[in-house]
């Protein structure tokens, strides 16, 4: 998939998914594209038709902060897919990290190895564990044996991943927008491009939810597993940014308390107790 025009894609795709009647216009009959036209789009914006056009195609990439605010307005767009498209247009770009960027704190290994009862994973910007406890271990067993560690690719890939996320479509939806929402300035990054190429090529589904430009940060939600071992469970992440790896995220797993997934939770916990810890370069076998 081509990535060299990352503003122009986005604002083609909401533009294609905002209906006249969300932004307020006046309209009767049938359209024959979907969503808003270029020309409503600049009109709604207070820009030139043509500007707006060369910034669709890539002829313009450096919008000012008050076009690209009224561009967010015209379209919709909630703080997130706001915060994105500033991104995309260089207003608030920070310094890339390539490769595997900084290493896992070992007092945060630490941390993570005392949660004797609650999941936990370290994931960077394109969604690669980088760590996890036991537990967290133990829940994302499943992927991490079959020495994959990139949860876009086993969601998308792996013939395990319907069965292991029972609502896979919202499960899908929403590991796609989070990629979006944590790596909108990483979109020249060959490990990004290479992930988003591979996937292009080799899943529909992906093709068709990675054109909708959807944003939304990791940060709190309820999601069902169906774990191999130990049955169905329904836990809530909470996300947290790590402030001295900024672009590490450490997502924390809880069951509700007395619930079955509680019991399952616990279930598990007795098949971690067996595995390496996350201090434990044991932990990394089979990743790459």
């Amino acid at each position: 998939m081509d990535t060299r025009n990352p503003l122009g894609e986005f604002l083609r795709a909401r533009r294609e998914m905002t209906s006249p009647a969300v932004a307020g216009l006046l309209w009767s009959g049938r359209r024959r594209t979907p969503g808003l036209r270029r020309e409503e789009v600049a009109q709604l914006s207070g820009v030139s038709t043509d500007y707006y056009r060369r910034l669709e195609q890539g002829r313009e990439r450096r919008p000012s902060t008050q076009v690209v605010d009224a561009l967010a307005r015209a379209l919709g767009l909630n703080t997130e897919e706001t915060a994105h498209l500033h991104r995309l247009a260089g207003a608030t770009r920070e310094p890339v990290r390539r490769g595997g960027g900084a290493p896992v704190g070992p007092s945060l290994l630490r941390l993570m190895d005392g949660w004797l009862d609650t999941p936990a994973l370290i994931l960077d910007r394109r969604l690669d564990v980088l760590a996890g406890n036991r537990l967290g271990y133990a829940l994302f067993a499943g992927m991490l044996q079959q020495g994959e560690t990139n949860l876009v690719r086993f969601i998308f890939l792996s013939p395990g991943a319907r069965d292991f996320y029972p609502d896979w479509e919202r499960v899908a939806r929403s590991v796609l927008a989070a990629l979006r929402a944590d790596s909108g300035d990483l979109m020249d990054d060959p490990r990004l491009t290479g992930l988003i190429g591979e996937l292009s090529l080799k899943s529909p589904e992906f093709r068709t939810l990675w054109a909708r430009h959807d944003v939304r940060g990791k940060a709190h939600e309820a999601k069902r597993f169906n774990h191999h071992q130990v049955g169905e469970l329904t836990l809530t992440y909470d996300s947290f940014t790590i402030e001295n790896a900024r672009h590490q995220q450490l997502v924390v797993y809880q069951a509700e308390p007395g619930s079955t997934s509680r019991q399952a939770l616990a279930l598990l916990g007795t098949v971690a107790a067996d595995l390496p810890g996350a201090n434990s370069a044991t932990w990394w076998a089979g990743s790459g």
